[in-house]
């Protein structure tokens, strides 16, 4: 494959975290922790594409401390299917320009924005400002400074906010992120992520769009290559060389196709991971003194299937975005842990930035400046 020369970042990256975006805030209507257990939070899904449609609004008729109770979309026709399908009142029902109007509707607490990654700061802060919790979809943001002013907007409002990765809340994963807390098989010394699928689709959907996306691969299946390198050793990473491949330049016109990366983690930890939206990649393997874990496949909806120098790993099959709302939702009502907070987007963020440096500089190694576990959540 032939390595390319740097492409530009989305012109968003440059933009500074406090002029992004303006505006009055708004009353806080959303629930606090502690507000009641047993509650079921009303969540209200901010863009009815594929994932809304097959995968989070059936979750929602699975969780026990949530519900689906508003929709946000651009399109009047699938407001009517989504009406007629789940009952879902008129009230509940809000187009992108009425969308800050849902301040004012009690039965919406938390905002699951699930829009092209370009328009992800824009509605998290407006659900935040809106008085709501928000789970935002990955990758939290197009930039560093995005997610900062996601976070910021929702400290100032005094509402919760989780981005949307679902493997943090499944089994398998938390498996893996306990054995190399207990280690079980001794410190880790090299891990190692592939994600990726053939993309055979529309070239001219938004994901190869860079103003829209952000980034090709990286931005998409990237992002959990990056957290399974993470979770894998425990560790973030403090360096990273990376290189980009293409093999079908017509149809990538303007997003990376395939990206390799080197890490290099405190305590002489080595990783790689490997992305593509021209391939099919779907591991995790960790190598440790006295052993090694795997699962293969890592991350896509399930059934994951999990294997140690030991023997295997088994867990019965549930729905990845079941868990992942649920869990969110508990942590609005109980006070347990955030799984996915977003210190966690912002760091995969920090990372993501720097590989792009990288290629832009020939695979120069680049430093990584994080504090000691900054994103990583205790168990």
């Amino acid at each position: 494959m032939k390595h390319l020369s740097r492409r530009t970042f989305s012109s968003r990256m440059a933009l500074g975290a406090a002029a992004l975006w303006a505006g009055p805030h708004l009353s806080i209507k959303g629930a606090t922790p502690r507000q009641g257990q047993g509650r079921s939070l009303g969540v209200a899904l901010v863009g009815l594409g594929s994932y809304s449609t097959y995968q989070l609004a059936p979750a929602l008729q699975q969780t026990k401390h949530c519900h689906l109770a508003g929709i946000v979309t651009g399109t009047p026709a699938k407001a009517e299917r989504w009406q007629a399908e789940y009952g879902i009142g008129k009230d509940h029902v809000y187009s992108y320009e009425s969308f800050d109007a849902i301040a004012n509707d009690p039965d919406i607490d938390i905002v699951y924005v699930v829009l092209p990654n370009s328009m992800h700061a824009e509605f998290c802060i407006r659900a935040a400002r809106a008085g709501k919790h928000v789970i935002c979809e990955k990758p939290m943001a197009v930039s560093v400074a995005e997610c900062d002013a996601i976070i910021n907007a929702c400290r100032e409002a005094g509402v919760k906010l989780s981005v949307g990765y679902r493997l943090q809340s499944e089994p398998y994963t938390q498996e893996i992120k306990r054995l190399v807390r207990e280690k079980t098989f001794g410190d880790v010394r090299f891990v190692s992520a592939d994600a990726g699928y053939i993309s055979r689709g529309n070239p001219e959907q938004w994901r190869l769009d860079r103003e829209r996306s952000g980034g090709g691969a990286l931005m998409n299946m990237g992002v959990y290559s990056i957290q399974s390198c993470i979770y894998s050793c425990g560790k973030n990473p403090i360096g990273v060389s990376a290189q980009e491949f293409s093999t079908r330049p017509e149809y990538f016109r303007d997003t990376d196709e395939t990206i390799t990366a080197q890490f290099t983690f405190p305590g002489g930890v080595v990783g790689q991971m490997m992305t593509s939206h021209n391939a099919n990649a779907n591991r995790l393997y960790g190598s440790c003194e006295a052993g090694w874990f795997e699962l293969q496949p890592a991350n896509n909806y399930g059934p994951l299937r999990g294997n140690t120098s030991k023997g295997p790993i088994e867990f019965p099959h549930e729905s990845q975005q079941k868990l992942q709302m649920d869990d969110f939702a508990r942590h609005i009502l109980e006070g347990s842990p955030n799984r996915a907070p977003g210190e966690m987007g912002r760091r995969d963020m920090v990372i993501v930035e720097a590989i792009y440096r990288s290629i832009g500089d020939g695979g120069r190694q680049i430093a990584i400046d994080l504090p000691e576990g900054y994103g990583i959540v205790k168990e």
